[in-house]
């Protein structure tokens, strides 16, 4: 497995991590529960959902800190 040193982490959004993708041509990166991530922004900043998802658009979703920077993986809906 690759050297996981040099692996970002969202701040605060602990609880919504899956785990760490390893993919052969890319750096390792952590991956966190879309879903999660919105509900904790509605729980602990009291958010509504549509402020939530707006808030990691913009401040989670479109931040690009180079090569390691975290995925977030949106699952799809049981009945699709």
């Amino acid at each position: 497995m690759p050297d996981n040193e040099n692996i970002l982490y969202a701040d605060g959004l602990e609880d919504a991590l899956v785990g760490i993708i390893h993919s052969k041509g890319s750096q390792p990166k952590a991956c966190y529960d879309y879903d999660k991530c919105i509900n904790i922004f509605k729980s602990r900043d009291g958010m509504s959902h549509e402020e939530a998802v707006e808030f990691f658009d913009f401040n989670v979703g479109d931040a690009y800190m180079g090569e390691y920077t975290p995925a977030f993986l949106v699952k799809g809906d049981e009945n699709d």
